[in-house]
């Protein structure tokens, strides 16, 4: 496998993943602003993947190019739902992710969305040979009690993490239950990427 994944996120949970599935990447970025995205009347997973979407479009592609190259390219958002139905991005402050954390005890429900375009070089610009869109969900109950809160701030991605969860490494000692994909809670479905990535002929 000589192909390497240019990944539009700088995600470190996501870049584990890949790391350890090895699977050559490398961060390429993108301009998208996420919070421009029109929400008004999607479900939870049209939100989720509409941001991936919109991450895609506006993903840094590579600018040295020559007619017939072929480029791989993923982008990804995760997001967290209480139970009440309010959706949780990451934390904005300390007190934001204390409160967040606290509300991970009576479970919620996470969805991750990829977009992954395989692209040709054709004419001077990247054309999109083959898109694949997948959501994922799942749900948990991660519970940090009130004198592990700190340790866990400190040690963990809780602050980079949707609804300040990062379920993987120090975290994982606070996962009380799932339900669904683990690592699409921490932030890339792999075994729907693995498939994606056979389909696209990445492999």
């Amino acid at each position: 496998m000589n192909n390497i994944l240019l990944l539009g996120s700088q995600s470190q949970s996501r870049a584990r993943l890949l790391r350890e599935a090895k699977i050559s990447f490398s961060v390429v970025g993108h301009r998208a602003d996420e919070s421009a995205c029109d929400w008004a009347g999607l479900t939870f997973p049209q939100i989720v993947s509409k941001i991936a979407l919109t991450k895609m479009k506006h993903v840094n592609l590579p600018e040295k190019a020559q007619g017939g190259d072929v480029c791989f390219l993923l982008t990804a958002d995760t997001l967290g739902m209480t139970k009440g139905g309010e959706i949780l991005g990451k934390p904005t402050d300390r007190a934001d992710a204390i409160e967040k954390i606290k509300a991970a005890r009576n479970g919620e429900r996470a969805c991750t969305a990829f977009c992954l375009d395989k692209r040709v070089y054709k004419f001077d610009e990247w054309k999109v040979a083959k898109r694949i869109e997948i959501v994922v969900e799942s749900e948990y109950i991660f519970s940090v009690p009130d004198e592990w809160i700190d340790r866990y701030l400190e040690h963990s991605l809780g602050f980079q993490g949707s609804a300040a969860v990062a379920i993987e490494a120090f975290g994982d000692q606070f996962l009380k239950e799932v339900r669904g994909s683990y690592s699409a809670i921490v932030g890339l479905p792999m075994f729907e990427l693995r498939c994606a990535l056979d389909d696209v002929g990445f492999f």
